[in-house]
């Protein structure tokens, strides 16, 4: 199907260019684009994945082509303002739960929502159901990302396929470390403040640290409890979907397995 090439292909776009901006060294277990050849190759390849992404939307049929265009178009630059953003929020001091969540939103969450109306509109759904199947996706491409920054602190390195603990490294606002400094004590605080300062330090000692005052907070549960809330809404969308439930099988398997995902 030529528009799940073109999402697949732009999604690919966007790690190329994610990977670069937060100087990633691994993806799904192997170097980075940037790292393996160089910076200005990961953005040209990121660019020309673009340009291929709409080759394929055009291949789409011509009673659908102007709706599925313009939804294309917004959730490109959607997620272009949600990069902006987290960058952004890296070099901000006070990041809200609200502004974060909002942030992820568009960065992650609105190519899932994408994906599925895109799957909607050429599937003769209407528009109350197309509309279903988007905050389907809203809801689960925000447990997606918020499972992602779990995994990025909790999971196996060598399953996950990334070096675990980036995102403190690389100072990342993550709904832990917000819900962290919602809940620490004056000390606590001090703390994580002054790792998010801090220049020159031991890498390892700071993922650590950071971790500890997690732990100390209970901040994994706090977590785990969010996505599992996101996860609930997602369920709740799909089911209002008037379609035979045989046929949301296999989306409800999806959820399944992105509940349980350890990569």
């Amino acid at each position: 199907c030529a528009p799940a090439t073109a999402i697949e292909i732009y999604h690919n776009c966007t790690l190329l260019h994610d990977d670069l901006m937060d100087k990633a060294d691994m993806r799904r277990g192997k170097k980075t684009v940037h790292k393996a050849w160089n910076d200005n190759i990961a953005i040209l390849s990121g660019d020309a994945m673009l340009v291929l992404a709409y080759r394929y939307i055009e291949k789409c049929p011509p009673e659908y082509l102007h709706e599925i265009l313009e939804l294309f178009n917004e959730t490109v630059l959607g997620i272009c303002e949600g990069q902006q953003y987290d960058m952004d929020f890296e070099q901000q001091n006070n990041v809200t739960e609200t502004e974060y969540l909002e942030m992820i939103r568009l960065k992650t969450a609105i190519l899932f929502a994408a994906s599925l109306k895109i799957g909607g509109i050429l599937g003769g759904a209407s528009c109350e159901d197309t509309d279903n199947l988007y905050n389907f996706g809203i809801h689960l491409g925000i447990a997606f990302q918020l499972k992602d920054d779990y995994l990025d602190v909790y999971g196996d390195s060598l399953i996950f396929g990334k070096n675990l603990g980036g995102d403190i490294l690389s100072n990342k606002k993550t709904y832990m470390f917000i819900k962290a400094l919602e809940c620490a004590n004056e000390f606590q605080t001090g703390e994580l403040k002054k790792w998010l300062r801090a220049s020159d330090y031991d890498p390892q000692e700071k993922i650590m640290a950071v971790i500890d005052i997690y732990n100390r907070l209970e901040i994994k549960e706090k977590c785990e409890n969010k996505i599992q809330e996101y996860y609930t809404r997602a369920l709740d969308n799909l089911e209002a979907v008037t379609v035979d439930s045989i046929k949301k099988i296999e989306l409800k398997s999806l959820v399944q397995y992105l509940m349980r995902r350890e990569l």
